[in-house]
């Protein structure tokens, strides 16, 4: 039993080497560059604004562009894309995003005005578009079901990490540093050459052969293994042979072929339960108030000091808060871990919300330890579900029938909803106080918990095709009751 079992951790390690290697490694370094340009108008306006000895340098419009500037800049990304991931293979994409990221570093580097750093941050946004839609391919396609969880919620914490060191080397050193780092992992970055092709994209195009060759590759041949294999081959030769009918006959043009795809139950089914989860995760407040969090404590505090203390220890409780949200993803399922994290989430922005009121009325006085304390129950509930689990579930219900369409409008509502709660934040802060601000992310939390609570499935260990079963088959009483059983966390 205790071969078998070393036999086992040997196969675990070495699936893990070979695909983290080549890879999830390359797929989740462009997480951490993101996180290093996130994380840097955090710390360089007020860098800026110190050496201009005026915060007029940076005001506060300016302020929020900078922040959402990536975000809105990624749109046209979003379409482009997906179009280029499906006609030459989920690699292309990633090289042209290797020579755009070294424009960007370039420009953000050497820029001498907040002009060079609007058009940096504009060039950022298919940094963006390839991180929410073409890694959902590459993270779905090349890693099996079993680890896929593991794997996507662990880059989600990278991205974190990012933000984090770029918080650092701001706080400590000049913030033109954080693009020698940024360049050095675009450097190793050049290993996406050698990545193999996604299987379901060779499969998609009749090369079956290469596509069992990689696939075998990257997922081994296990049971398990060989019969996604198999059911790939059939659909796609399915979809292919339909393909060629339409081809022969007298078929809808392509406008009327992408209508009814939209309209299909298997694509606007999963794609409601996608936009609300990002959603959930972006009005809990938790990126913009990552972003904004040295205004944010300070107008609390008062204190700068305070504030880039407080940062650096929210960022690094963050970033723990998501790691225990990964170890729990291997062992609970995914909805009850989203719905108790999130709820109790909510209940410290309640709370904060409600301290903040009664120092506003001088009811009680500031205690900055208190104020880090909720704001730290805050992050690390938020960051062990909706954070890590919003791209997870977003990621599994992508289907494999309309899929870079699916992905263009799952990016352009991802970005317009990322780049708008940026824009904004800033304003809410402003207009309605602190204490007002985390009322209306509490509020907002709430609404799309209790919507989510209704039509979000279970899809820990399925695959692509039982998850696209699920919502295209109108007989699936039994499938719906085994993926939306709402009991809670238990080990699998």
């Amino acid at each position: 039993m205790g071969m078998m079992t070393g036999f086992q951790n040997i196969d675990f390690f070495r699936y893990i080497r070979v695909n983290k290697m080549f890879i999830c490694s390359g797929v989740t370094s462009y997480f951490f560059i993101y996180g290093l340009f996130f994380g840097a108008p955090t710390v360089y306006v007020p860098q800026i604004r110190k050496e201009a000895n005026s915060t007029d340098a940076i005001n506060m419009e300016t302020m929020s562009w900078l922040f959402s500037i990536s975000s809105y800049g990624s749109l046209p990304w979003a379409i482009i894309c997906p179009i280029i991931a499906e006609r030459y293979g989920r690699k292309v994409p990633y090289m042209i995003l290797w020579v755009n990221t070294m424009v960007s570093v370039s420009l953000f580097y050497f820029s001498k005005s907040v002009t060079e750093l609007f058009i940096s941050g504009f060039l950022q946004g298919m940094l963006q578009t390839i991180q929410i839609g073409v890694s959902i391919m590459v993270l779905t396609e090349y890693v099996s079901p079993k680890y896929r969880g593991i794997f996507i919620t662990f880059k989600s914490a990278t991205f974190y990490w990012g933000i984090w060191i770029s918080n650092a080397i701001g706080t400590f050193f000049h913030w033109k540093n954080i693009g020698i780092l940024v360049f050095s992992c675009c450097v190793y970055n050049f290993s996406i050459l050698f990545w193999p092709e996604s299987p379901y994209w060779l499969a998609s195009k009749g090369r079956f052969e290469e596509c069992a060759k990689c696939h075998r590759w990257l997922k081994g041949e296990d049971k398990d293994a060989e019969e996604e294999l198999k059911m790939l081959i059939l659909s796609s030769k399915e979809n292919l042979k339909r393909k060629q009918e339409r081809r022969e006959g007298n078929q809808p043009n392509s406008i009327v072929r992408v209508y009814n795809t939209v309209k299909a139950r298997r694509f606007y089914k999963p794609l409601i339960p996608s936009v609300l989860t990002i959603c959930l995760y972006h009005f809990s407040g938790k990126l913009a108030c990552t972003g904004y969090v040295i205004e944010i404590i300070k107008s609390i505090t008062v204190s700068e000091s305070t504030a880039y203390e407080g940062m650096l220890v929210l960022d690094g409780i963050t970033v723990l808060g998501m790691y225990v949200g990964v170890s729990f993803t291997k062992f609970f399922k995914r909805r009850p871990l989203l719905f108790i994290s999130a709820i109790i989430g909510v209940i410290f922005l309640f709370a904060l919300s409600l301290y903040l009121y009664l120092i506003s009325l001088k009811v009680i006085s500031e205690n900055k330890y208190l104020t880090l304390f909720l704001l730290m129950g805050f992050s690390v509930t938020i960051s062990c579900g909706p954070m890590i689990l919003s791209m997870c579930f977003s990621t599994e219900l992508t289907p494999l029938k309309g899929r870079s369409i699916f992905i263009s409008i799952f990016t352009l509502s991802t970005c317009t909803i990322m780049g708008s709660i940026l824009k904004i934040s800033p304003y809410i802060f402003k207009y309605f106080a602190s204490h007002g601000a985390f009322l209306f992310y509490a509020i907002m939390s709430s609404i799309f918990i209790a919507i989510l609570y209704k039509i979000l499935p279970e899809t820990k260990d399925k695959t692509i095709q039982e998850i696209e079963k699920y919502f295209c088959d109108n007989d699936n009483v039994v499938e719906e009751q085994e993926l939306m059983n709402p009991t809670d966390a238990r080990i699998k």
